[in-house]
């Protein structure tokens, strides 16, 4: 059984790698060719980006794996010899707690290469070292007492009831649904300021627009995402009477009027369409069947790992083995959320224009130095908006694209 595991988890860091390998190969080859809606400097900057950052993620996927093998190899029963508790429950929070900070603190250092080197170097990241330690103590503190509710709550389902894996589903299901409705107004900002839009021409534009799809909110807000990072973007936030439209500050300093409410029809386009519920409920159908996966794990594998089946034991596995079913299921739901984006696409062009639209992407792609094109394997496993030339294609642009011969005569 452990060589069993050990084997289906080194295919999945091997198929990660290698689909990281040709995106860093393709990338590389485009970025010589005629640059496609990106200037050429901006172009080979996004390129640059793209290549750095995977790499990067390379990295951290083999740590990964390393840190994979340290846990079941010793550090599971390490950490069970450590946590010396009679209270089987108060001991699973502590076991699950230790377990996660052990695993942040460790890989504490590509967060901060990412933050303070890798997005600086490009001009993305404002963040200061004040800002960065400030968001660790609060996230610790937000883990330590709502996560470990959490734990507390999943571990008593799994002591308690015979068919845990299902009760264990209902509860960390409606948690989700639940940090979704409070995440707007309680989570975030504790991280970012917002403030109510104080643009009152732009605020009654989107109001009407809102007003035509239905969409009633709590407000509309900008938040202050310039002192961490440059890039631009806008979401709808929360569920229900939570509900509240987010604009980013860097957004409104970029766009024109007509662009920013284009982008937002863009994800009035989701609301109309209903995709916030459908995400919601493919997401359920996942973490179903995760559940039901590991909850009829055999005893003997806890066993061939020096562990008794308890709820820390079966929690630890979860979370460690987990991120490989949810892979396997990405290249589905990629396939929906690519379709959902097309089709909010098609609503946002309707709110102003199919070319006021496509110019507003463009000039998101060229702020944020997002590469315009990738490898179709990446592509299958990774994106969940379709890549921007085939965006705008469908919004009327035309493009002359010599990468596409580069598309169709790559290897997969």
């Amino acid at each position: 059984m452990v060589l069993t595991i050990g084997i289906i988890y080194f295919l999945y860091i091997l198929v990660k790698i290698y689909i990281s390998i040709m995106e860093i190969g393709y990338v590389a080859r485009a970025k010589n060719m005629t640059p496609v809606i990106l200037p050429k400097q901006k172009y080979i900057e996004a390129a640059m980006y793209k290549i750095a950052s995977e790499r990067l993620n390379m990295i951290s996927t083999l740590f990964d794996y390393v840190l994979f093998i340290f846990w079941v190899g010793y550090g599971l029963r390490w950490l069970n010899t450590l946590v010396n508790i009679d209270n089987e429950l108060v001991k699973s929070v502590v076991f699950i707690d230790l377990f996660i900070i052990v695993n942040y603190i460790v890989s504490l250092p590509f967060d901060i290469y990412s933050k303070f080197y890798l997005d600086k170097k490009f001009g993305f990241s404002n963040i200061t070292l004040k800002i960065f330690i400030t968001d660790i103590i609060k996230l610790s503190i937000v883990f330590l007492v709502f996560g470990s509710l959490v734990i507390f709550g999943i571990s008593y389902i799994i002591e308690t009831f015979k068919l845990w894996w299902f009760w264990g589903f209902v509860f960390i299901y409606l948690i989700i649904i639940g940090v979704n409705i409070i995440y707007p107004t309680f989570i975030a900002p504790l991280f970012n300021k917002f403030i109510p839009l104080e643009n009152e021409d732009l605020k009654k534009s989107i109001e009407k627009l809102m007003s035509q799809a239905g969409l009633k909110s709590s407000g509309i807000f900008t938040m202050d995402a310039s002192k961490r990072d440059n890039r631009l973007n806008a979401y709808f936030g929360g569920l229900g009477s939570s509900k509240r439209v987010v604009l980013f500050d860097t957004l409104i300093k970029k766009l024109t009027k007509n662009e920013l409410l284009s982008v937002l029809g863009h994800e009035l386009g989701h609301f109309k369409h209903k995709d916030i519920i459908k995400n919601i409920l493919i997401m359920g159908v996942l973490l179903f069947l995760i559940f039901a996966i590991f909850g009829n794990l055999p005893e003997s594998l806890f066993l061939s790992f020096g562990l008794q089946k308890t709820a820390f034991s079966v929690i630890a596995f979860f979370l460690l083995l987990s991120p490989i079913v949810a892979f396997i299921f990405m290249p589905v739901m990629g396939v929906l959320s690519r379709s959902n984006e097309y089709a909010a696409d098609e609503y946002g062009s309707k709110c102003e224009s199919k070319q006021t639209l496509a110019n507003a992407l463009e000039k998101l792609a060229n702020e944020n130095k997002s590469f315009p094109v990738s490898h179709p394997l990446y592509i299958f496993f990774y994106f969940t908006h379709p890549p921007l030339v085939e965006r705008l294609k469908r919004l009327g642009k035309n493009y002359n694209d010599s990468n596409m011969a580069l598309k169709e005569n790559c290897e997969i």
